[in-house]
């Protein structure tokens, strides 16, 4: 059942159920839904997820939601906008008729989740809940208003008797359908209002329609370098965002094309979900994390997956959750996030190390224990979903072994995880008060690093691979050999040589990367699933791994070419992928691939990232090319910002207040921005330095300038000349207080 009286007003009209072309009023459970009927298709559709939608840009308050149709060749292009969160405008315009559009019909049909009665009265559809009245309302009168028991009994009349047809007729129902045709009514607009009155409903129907309609509301976006990457992290965010009727949740689902029943819940693909709605919403950041960790079992682990009909408790996934956390906490500064997940995170860390080490080495496998009753438990294929790799041939040479419930395999991805796991969960101790915890998972994440410099080191190649416990390497290397740069694993020399694997072509460079299995392997050419092909979120730990280490170039490098790879399907056909292919970069090219994959926003994420990002390593950076570029509005430590590049000059802005600028070329690190201190590390382009301009508001108070610690003299302007500062020195502007009022 969709009814959630909690929801924020400005959130409450939006595509939460299952149909996307529909628009829900979430407090109430009541859906205004387009139905739409071609003749010479003879059959009616109520708009479900698949190749008859394309959608368009979502906000994700569904301020601006748009799509477009292609039932039976006919494509029409639909829109809502919010004047105010309880009037939603509506509009569609046919773009192309594929038969004549007197037998092409565009229906609106307005019911509820409880079935209660819709009458038609003084041209409106209404329906009353309680208290509160729901008003639908055309700009035009319908050729003819029919009524039904259920939306899918409103489809079945057209495909049993067609559009020309009478006696379904009738104003009062569960559903009631506002009729109309392309043939007549082109174009057409409509308004959907909630008041305390029939008649204020009714009236205020009318006056929305009787305005011009409203401004186009400002979205986050992205122009100029990296153009529309944070467009389509929202899109992709604001259109598979769900409400769980079961469990009376919103979350956003790995896909709205693929499910697995009337809710999924995959544990990881939660937590990045999760790290990318932060960018836009935080309330949606706090929901997704909630659902991640609802899975929580007594014995310790979060479920590898939960759904409307199965559990996997027996197993679970690689443990990210700590660092996707972390990295939302980092850019929210919401101690309550650390707060509510601490303990469910720490267990999940104690279950790895408790039940996956076999012979207590330091170092963990994937398993499946004997808990539950779900599909593939005490399997191999089971074990191998921890990695969620399910079936990359770095685990072909595993074993399972029945006794010990795990694989034979110390997965090199799998440790790198646990690792940065155990240091995401000092960090979060620490902030926590918790010091004797962030000793000991400090302790855990140093011990687990050690060990996979010892063991998953492969010397006779040069790379970290996947080997048998006490055994010897697996001949397949995947893009995990990357994995120790982003827990901090990997020596200086180590790090060198995995550059020369990430250059080489012959391994996994190429116009299209990373595949996730190296070239010269044989499993590459399977270009199935987890064999050869490139998957957006394997691309974002690496590019943090690369970030972390001070591959600058390369990790920008990879960015470009995961923007590439994501536009070459995005930018016409708006196909977010699960996976790509490594030689053509096409998303489609075989079935085993959903075309719009919460995680194949992973990729647009980079290019987002490589203006501002949020991160362990650096902090808040900012990353100015000199190129022109508009990010934003996206959360910060201090809220929504805006940043700009325009001839060279980079610009941060808060509204309309000003918070710095510089001229300089390269990265600011460590951003902080309080109110007693404005601070960075500055790495700037060899005699690119430029000029750092605080803010007017923050200018004036200015008290002091350090640089590495050591008193500047004043400046007598508001400009700080940079030119004499090495790379990577910090900027300190210590700040006066601002007066009492």
């Amino acid at each position: 059942m969709i009814i959630d009286s909690t929801v924020p007003p400005a959130r409450a009209w939006n595509t939460w159920s299952d149909r996307p072309g529909a628009m829900t009023f979430l407090p109430l459970g009541v859906h205004v839904t387009p139905l739409l009927y071609s003749t010479k298709q003879r059959s009616a559709t109520l708009l479900p997820p698949g190749k008859d939608l394309l959608f368009g840009r979502h906000d994700m308050e569904g301020r601006l939601v748009e799509f477009e149709t292609q039932h039976s060749g006919t494509q029409i292009a639909f829109r809502y906008d919010k004047s105010d969160p309880y009037c939603l405008h509506g509009t569609w315009d046919g773009k192309v008729l594929a038969e004549w559009g007197l037998r092409y019909w565009i229906n609106l049909c307005l019911s509820s989740e409880c079935g209660a009665t819709v009458t038609y009265t003084g041209n409106a559809a209404v329906i009353r809940l309680g208290y509160r009245y729901v008003a639908l309302m055309s700009n035009t009168v319908p050729v003819q208003v029919t009524a039904h028991e259920t939306l899918e009994s409103a489809a079945k009349d057209f495909d049993d008797h067609g559009y020309f047809h009478t006696s379904s007729r009738g104003t009062s129902a569960p559903v009631i359908t506002l009729r109309f045709n392309l043939e007549m009514m082109r174009t057409g607009r409509f308004v959907a209002t909630v008041a305390d009155s029939e008649e204020l409903a009714i009236a205020k129907a009318r006056g929305a329609l009787e305005r011009p309609p409203e401004t186009e509301p400002v979205l986050p976006a992205q122009t100029g370098r990296h153009a529309g990457a944070l467009d389509a992290v929202r899109d992709v965010m604001a259109w598979n965002t769900l409400y769980d009727g079961i469990n009376q949740r919103p979350y956003t689902t790995f896909s709205r094309i693929w499910n697995l029943g009337t809710f999924a819940v995959w544990y990881n693909d939660q937590t990045y979900s999760a790290l990318m709605a932060a960018l836009l919403d935080g309330e949606s950041a706090r929901e997704n994390m909630a659902v991640a960790t609802a899975s929580a079992t007594p014995q310790g682990n979060f479920a590898c997956l939960t759904t409307s009909n199965d559990t996997w408790v027996d197993r679970t996934q690689a443990p990210n959750g700590a660092f996707m956390t972390w990295m939302i906490y980092l850019r929210h500064r919401e101690k309550s996030l650390l707060e509510c997940h601490y303990e469910a995170l720490s267990r999940n860390h104690a279950w790895w190390r408790r039940e996956r080490d076999p012979d207590g080495m330091g170092l963990v496998s994937c398993g499946t224990s004997d808990v539950g009753v779900a599909l593939y438990k005490g399997t191999h294929f089971g074990a191998r979903n921890e990695t969620g790799m399910d079936n990359s041939p770095t685990h072909d040479e595993a074993l399972y072994n029945p006794e010990t419930r795990t694989l034979s395999l110390l997965d090199v991805g799998l440790n790198c995880s646990l690792a940065l796991d155990a240091e995401c969960l000092a960090h979060i101790a620490r902030e926590l008060g918790r010091t004797e915890d962030a000793q000991t998972f400090n302790a855990l994440a140093n011990d687990t690093r050690s060990k996979i410099r010892e063991h998953l080191w492969d010397h006779e190649r040069g790379i970290f691979a996947n080997r048998q416990r006490h055994g010897g390497f697996v001949r397949s290397l995947g893009p995990t050999s990357f994995f120790p740069l982003i827990c901090g694993a990997a020596t200086s020399e180590q790090a060198q040589s995995l550059i020369g694997y990430f250059s080489d072509p012959v391994r996994f460079d190429g116009s299209y990367m990373i595949p996730n299995v190296s070239r010269d392997d044989p499993a590459f050419a399977d270009n199935v699933y987890w064999r050869g092909r490139i998957w957006p979120n394997v691309n974002y730990f690496v590019w943090h791994g690369l970030r972390r280490y001070g591959f600058i170039a390369e990790s920008s490098l990879l960015a470009e070419r995961s923007m590439a790879l994501f536009n070459q399907s995005w930018t016409d056909r708006r196909i977010a992928a699960e996976n790509y292919s490594a030689t053509t970069g096409e998303a489609n090219d075989q079935p085993d691939t959903d075309l719009f994959y919460s995680w194949g926003a992973m990729l647009p994420m980079l290019g987002v990232a490589e203006v501002m990002d949020i991160n362990p390593w650096a902090g808040w950076e900012l990353h100015n090319t000199g190129a022109d570029v508009t990010l934003g509005p996206i959360h910060t430590p201090i809220g929504q910002v805006i940043m700009t590049v325009t001839n060279g000059r980079l610009t941060l802005s808060r509204g309309q207040e000003e918070i710095l600028s510089w001229t300089g070329t390269g990265r600011l690190t460590n951003l902080t921005i309080s109110e007693g201190l404005m601070s960075c590390n500055i790495h700037a382009h060899e005699d690119q330095q430029g000029i750092l301009t605080p803010g007017p508001t923050y200018a004036a108070r200015i008290a002091e300038i350090r640089l590495d610690g050591r008193i500047l003299p004043a400046s007598p302007t508001q400009d700080i000349d940079l030119s004499d500062i090495h790379s990577g020195q910090r900027l300190d502007l210590y700040l006066a207080q601002l007066p009492v009022a």
